[in-house]
């Protein structure tokens, strides 16, 4: 008798140690798309920006969104604020990344001759030679009056300003990038993270198709080395259309010399249907080429403190030994584009994936 506890109480441990790996292995989307089954390790601090109280009721409906700039002593965020004229981007400024001073919105939309006639929102910032340079999102297609989510296509504009608090002048000149017929941005060809590598600079854009089926999200790779003219898009995405992500952002660990893209996930299920339910992590040696086995969950309703259903797009930026991420979603389990506020989690470094 005592043989056999002590058999079966070694199967019971046995199964307890290896049931969390075969529950992940086995999770699977509604539609067979591709799953996480890492983890880094990401400690929520909870709602740091709340929709709602922004100048002009620039955010009355919703702040997503997040992307983060520090200049000096101050962090600058641009956030997408869905307030009584549409989606626009939005600006607040902070020195703590935990308490901010909304500024209101920093675009007004475009008239009806142009892109951004809807919506002018989700920018990336760079500077180059004194010169910021903002590469926005707009489109002349969104649902109706209040709720105005943007709809496809998602285009990428331009615009600069002397200061990163503005004002920003329109660039309706310039042309970064179209979507186009037979590729893996027919649908959507909207702005993404930034870089200056060897001369030259590299955006991490989002692109998307459309089919009977399904609408396919990755990330692609343009280039230019000059941000006043038409980028030059790599042929192949850096991820498979079937990942289902888009935004990104990223950070360089110069002790490992490993790149990490932080981007958001588009899950499905049967009752909501499509919606951005993680923010993922990639990483590479070599920025040119990603493997999208080389993937791990950062944070999704198990370690989010308050968002249990959607979490949207993420921004990184190193904070003394810690990577601040901060995020966008709606308190509770719903999955709308509406409502959403703006979160702040901790990395701590060197990343450590398990």
């Amino acid at each position: 008798m005592k043989t056999l506890y002590i058999a079966a109480l070694a199967l019971v441990i046995f199964c307890q140690m290896i049931s969390p790996k075969i529950s992940a292995q086995q999770f699977k989307y509604l539609d067979g798309r591709p799953t996480a089954t890492l983890r880094i390790n990401c400690k929520d601090a909870g709602i740091v920006l709340k929709h709602g109280n922004g100048p002009d009721s620039c955010d009355t409906y919703g702040a997503r969104e997040a992307n983060v700039v520090k200049v000096r002593h101050k962090y600058y965020l641009f956030y997408d604020g869905a307030g009584k004229y549409g989606w626009q981007s939005c600006l607040a400024v902070s020195t703590d990344l935990i308490h901010w001073q909304k500024k209101g919105a920093i675009l007004k939309l475009g008239d009806s001759t142009h892109s951004d006639y809807k919506s002018a929102s989700s920018p990336w910032i760079i500077k180059s030679k004194g010169v910021w340079h903002m590469f926005y999102l707009g489109t002349p297609h969104t649902t109706p009056a209040p709720d105005r989510i943007p709809g496809f296509p998602y285009l990428t504009m331009k615009a600069q300003s002397k200061s990163v608090e503005g004002p920003w002048v329109k660039q309706y000149n310039v042309h970064p990038f179209k979507v186009h017929e037979k590729s893996f941005y027919t649908i959507t060809s909207s702005p993404g993270f930034i870089i200056k590598k060897k001369g030259e600079f590299l955006q991490f854009f989002s692109g998307a198709s459309q089919d009977s089926i399904h609408t396919w999200r990755t990330l692609g790779l343009a280039r230019t080395k000059n941000l006043d003219s038409t980028w030059t898009i790599d042929p192949k995405p850096l991820f498979p259309p079937t990942e289902q992500v888009e935004n990104s952002s990223l950070y360089y660990d110069k002790k490992t010399q490993i790149w990490y893209l932080f981007t958001n996930h588009i899950g499905i299920t049967k009752e909501n249907g499509e919606y951005t339910d993680a923010i993922w992590v990639y990483w590479t040696k070599d920025i040119y080429n990603w493997n999208e086995q080389d993937k791990a969950i950062v944070l999704d309703t198990t370690n989010c403190s308050w968002a249990k259903g959607t979490i949207g797009m993420p921004a990184v930026i190193k904070v003394g030994k810690k990577l601040a991420l901060l995020y966008d979603g709606v308190t509770g389990t719903s999955t709308s584009h509406m409502g959403r506020d703006i979160g702040l989690a901790w990395i701590e470094l060197p990343v450590n994936i398990k």
